[in-house]
């Protein structure tokens, strides 16, 4: 007999995971969330778990409450006997801290592999890593997912889809970039910058050619905004048109929504894959990952392969005749 399948959230993002529950014509769980006067958190399971196919769907992006919900949600279903238990983090949160590049620092992506494992999960699915080599801090099955086959299929709609460059704000999103410029059938442009500091980005100068092109910027996520608004302001000096941007999680904290306000940015598309307290910005567009995901989970559940999702051309085919 089939295990049954069981989907739960946490507190993160709950319309992401009400949408993925809809695409899989599920209903969530019942489970109870919530904080004693302190802040503690307390988790409740209200239905029976025992040997079933759980999935639990949390995004871990600061404050760190939301990494601790998760592990408390794992604690409690591998206590409950759960026969199997996937933590669907649509964003994995404290990621930039993947190695030690200087003296006495933490590798807090590491610590975050294994805090999940000694909770109990058994699989990971997630999105857009910061660091991809980040699953090899994991012994257990690891799902990675790519939001560009969600964002390519969007910006294929667009009308500045013509005379278009993609570019990535710094060297380490080339990879990233460039699958988004084979996708479009565009040219590849790397915007070379220096850090002096954590979230203070300074753009130096511009490896190709974007003079009369419409710019499209990609990133894996946007925190302060300070990297793509000067990646954006570098563009312009160098005779590009018109300029957008793509980025997976928007986490959008400190004067994002101020710098990108301010910007020579027309438009930011970005996922649902967090959920935070950022102001409204007519600038800011929001294109779901919840059929991606969903399928994703159907596909483990059944058994099936994950890796025919990374194929931005046929998708959207695929995730129809599926549902």
């Amino acid at each position: 007999m089939a295990k049954p399948i069981k989907i739960f959230a946490g507190r993160s993002n709950p319309a992401l995971a009400e949408k993925i529950a809809s695409y899989l014509d599920m209903t969530l769980g019942n489970a109870k969330v919530e904080n004693f006067s302190d802040g503690e958190i307390s988790v409740n399971f209200f239905e029976s778990i025992r040997g079933s196919d759980l999935f639990i769907i949390q995004s871990t992006n600061p404050p760190g409450d939301n990494l601790m919900e998760l592990l408390i949600m794992i604690d409690a279903a591998r206590r409950s006997s759960a026969a199997r238990i996937t933590a669907v983090m649509p964003y994995y949160g404290y990621a930039r801290q993947d190695r030690k590049d200087r003296p006495r620092v933490a590798i807090t992506a590491k610590l975050v592999a294994n805090l999940l494992t000694e909770a109990g999960a058994n699989r990971i699915l997630t999105m857009d890593l910061h660091a991809p080599q980040i699953q090899g801090f994991f012994d257990i099955p690891f799902d990675h997912l790519y939001s560009s086959v969600v964002l390519i299929n969007d910006i294929r709609q667009r009308e500045f889809r013509d005379n278009l460059v993609v570019a990535s704000p710094d060297v380490g999103g080339v990879k990233l970039a460039r699958k988004f410029a084979e996708e479009l059938g565009t040219d590849l442009v790397i915007v070379d910058k220096r850090r002096p500091a954590a979230n203070v980005a300074e753009v130096m100068n511009i490896i190709g050619d974007v003079r009369g092109k419409n710019v499209l910027l990609v990133d894996d996520m946007i925190d302060t905004a300070g990297t793509i608004v000067n990646a954006a302001k570098a563009i312009r000096e160098a005779g590009g048109l018109k300029i957008y941007a793509a980025a997976t999680h928007p986490i959008l904290s400190g004067p994002a929504i101020e710098r990108i306000n301010a910007s020579l940015l027309e438009k930011l598309i970005v996922t649902d894959s967090v959920i935070t307290s950022h102001d409204y910005s007519p600038k800011i567009e929001t294109v779901t990952v919840s059929n991606l995901i969903g399928e994703a989970i159907k596909r483990i559940y059944e058994d099936d392969s994950v890796s025919c999702l990374f194929d931005s051309k046929n998708i959207l085919q695929k995730l129809t005749n599926s549902h």
